[in-house]
């Protein structure tokens, strides 16, 4: 019997880049989402092909069940990071409609971070739904549950990811004026410039995960967070340091680089004009996919 042409050899590479959608914001990791992609394509190549009826239902079953046995090892080895994790930041094009088919509904890194919050169930549950409209049942049959529980498990992410405040999103615009009133005050080294466009409870954020120089813990207040801002800006924003807009996960934030290697991402979250969250992510090893 001929294997049916949409599951043959090449379905796997028509599937690759919403795979690797589902797989990062499972995981929050592109390193990690790019090993479990392997190891779908092995199972993939070792796979009666010519029994699976839908090629991509079939892989993201496969692509949920790596994903969620690697959450549970992950969840272990993140609470004895050096410092603050933060997901591993992906540079995107800017958010456009005709990709939202393709790569889910669009997250932004603060909801990834705060993702870290939930269960790897509720994590799987609200991505595997509310971002890629993938069915109830066909999670209950990824996850060996039922699709009530499933229902369930969406239902209290979603609750526990409003109750740590995640927010919709503004308009671009202000996103990025606001981004570009930081960036401006802190290269001119304006205390109060920088303090007008930060929010009097701004969060900063950092990761260095033990290899570089950052903050171990969040350092909250519009005056510490501007005056730890403005001390790094003095160290290490130096002649040879390039920084540029950039968009993190389809907002705009920063990154900075030496010699084309970047050296560092900075996103926010913004909130009525002011940033009201900061996450540096400067541990080169959550770089290194970053060219």
């Amino acid at each position: 019997m001929n294997e049916e042409p949409s599951a043959g050899p090449d379905a796997f590479e028509a599937e690759r880049r919403y795979l690797g959608a589902v797989a990062y914001r499972l995981l929050g990791t592109v390193t990690d989402a790019e090993d479990v992609l392997q190891d779908a394509w092995l199972r993939w190549r070792g796979t009666d092909r010519s029994a699976v009826a839908d090629p991509r239902a079939f892989l993201t079953t496969v692509v949920t069940r790596l994903c969620y046995d690697h959450l549970g090892s992950a969840r272990a080895r993140r609470e004895s990071y050096v410092g603050e994790w933060l997901p591993e930041p992906r540079l995107t094009d800017e958010d456009r409609p005709a990709r939202l088919a393709e790569f889910g509904q669009s997250v932004s890194f603060a909801v990834l971070a705060l993702m870290e919050r939930l269960t790897p169930a509720e994590r799987t549950a609200f991505v595997l739904h509310d971002l890629f409209a993938v069915g109830f049942e066909e999670i209950a049959g990824a996850l060996d549950r039922s699709p009530a529980a499933v229902r369930q498990l969406a239902s209290r992410a979603r609750r526990r990811l409003r109750a740590e405040g995640r927010r919709g999103r503004i308009a671009p615009n202000e996103h990025r004026a606001a981004v570009r009133a930081f960036t401006e005050a802190a290269a001119g080294g304006d205390l109060g410039a920088l303090l007008a466009v930060l929010d009097p409870q701004v969060v900063w954020h950092s990761d260095g995960g033990g290899v570089v120089s950052a903050s171990m813990r969040p350092v909250y207040g519009a005056e510490k967070v501007a005056r730890l801002v403005l001390g790094l800006v003095e160290r290490f924003i130096t002649p040879d340091v390039a920084v540029a807009t950039v968009s993190v996960d389809g907002e705009p934030g920063l990154a900075w680089s030496v010699g084309g290697q970047v050296r560092g991402v900075l996103a926010f979250t913004v909130v009525d004009g002011r940033i009201h969250e900061a996450y540096a992510v400067v541990n080169p090893e959550k770089l290194a996919h970053l060219v």
